[in-house]
């Protein structure tokens, strides 16, 4: 097994099959277009198969899917196929907008899809509109029954949390997850990326949301799962359901990221707020051995000493304060989830 400079494993892979989205969420995407990656820049099935088997071979547990939005990526079902044969590997999960998951739900759960989870910030057809500003908010909660009736389980529900925005649908959708079987999880407002227009005002922090849904229905703590997943989980006291709250900005769980990315043009990424990433494709491409690649990878990892939200709260929390344009990140639409 490979760790960090912490001592930190490397056991998640969330790789970017697409930078294109057909959302502009304004909390991810805030401008209309975008110079998207071209075709032939981006990692092949192929490609991506082989990086995995090589991930899963210093300790890589679980891969997630991410984009922009990865059902864009055509035939997405061939690659999880190859991905959930790797021996070693526990899932393949995926993270999407749902706009397109309806029709292709049962292929995916065929092919060895693990679990989804997926984005839905409101279950107002008119705020979807504002958060969005494409798409269709019956397109998404058809995806979701869709999967639901395919078999794949667990199926989350990533809700951004924005103050003035969307805080007042927390309880909307706490009830609907509860009605309906699917985890609701909660996230931070964050500063990802360089364009989003982050202000500490809009964060709705993750005490806040506990004594929210608390209120409503009693909670009982679990933790994070295995030690070292993102989200903070809760069950509801009475039995019915579960949230988690992924607080990234108030308590930060750096020191247990255990998180690698990959982005679709095949750079290595040790941390959601990262500004550079190692270039692997140049290596696939130059004709480097898998011995090489993993060589490379795994030094990578060992150098590792990202603690950027400890070192934001720690900002926001000194008299110097904490500007987000002063700290160049890579976009979210690159980097993926």
């Amino acid at each position: 097994m490979v760790v960090d400079a912490f001592n930190r494993p490397i056991k998640d892979l969330r790789i970017s099959v697409t930078d294109r989205c057909n959302f502009r969420c304004t909390y991810c995407m805030p401008f209309d277009e975008y110079p998207w990656t071209p075709t032939e820049e981006c990692l092949s099935f192929e490609e991506i198969a082989r990086l995995a088997r090589i991930f899963v071979s210093l300790g890589v547990e679980k891969i997630r899917l991410t984009g922009g939005e990865p059902l864009l990526r055509a035939h997405l079902e061939d690659l999880i196929a190859s991905l959930a044969a790797i021996p070693g590997l526990d899932a393949v999960c995926l993270t999407t907008n749902g706009s397109l998951l309806a029709d292709r739900a049962a292929g995916l759960k065929q092919a060895g899809l693990s679990r989804v989870n997926v984005s839905v910030d409101t279950l107002d057809p008119d705020k979807f509109q504002r958060i969005r500003r494409r798409g269709d908010l019956k397109k998404v909660l058809d995806g979701i029954w869709a999967a639901r009736d395919a078999g794949i389980h667990p199926i989350k529900l990533n809700t951004v949390v924005q103050r003035g925005v969307n805080d007042d649908d927390i309880i909307p959708l706490v009830e609907f997850g509860r009605a309906n079987g699917f985890s609701i999880r909660f996230i931070e407002y964050m500063d990802v990326g360089n364009a989003n227009g982050w202000r500490r005002d809009k964060v709705v922090p993750k005490r806040e949301l506990i004594e929210i849904v608390n209120a409503y229905a009693p909670l009982e703590e679990v933790g994070r799962d295995k030690g070292s997943a993102p989200a903070v989980d809760y069950r509801f006291a009475d039995g019915i359901g579960d949230i988690g709250v992924i607080a990234s900005v108030t308590e930060p769980f750096c020191a247990s990221c255990t998180r690698a990315r990959l982005t679709a043009d095949g750079k290595l990424v040790t941390c959601l707020f990262s500004d550079i990433g190692k270039d692997v494709k140049g290596l696939l491409r130059g004709g480097a051995s898998d011995e090489e690649l993993t060589q490379t990878i795994a030094g990578t990892w060992r150098l590792r000493t990202d603690r950027y939200s400890q070192e934001r709260l720690s900002a926001l929390n000194s008299n110097l304060g904490y500007e987000p344009k002063d700290h160049r990140k890579i976009e979210m639409i690159t980097l993926g989830g």
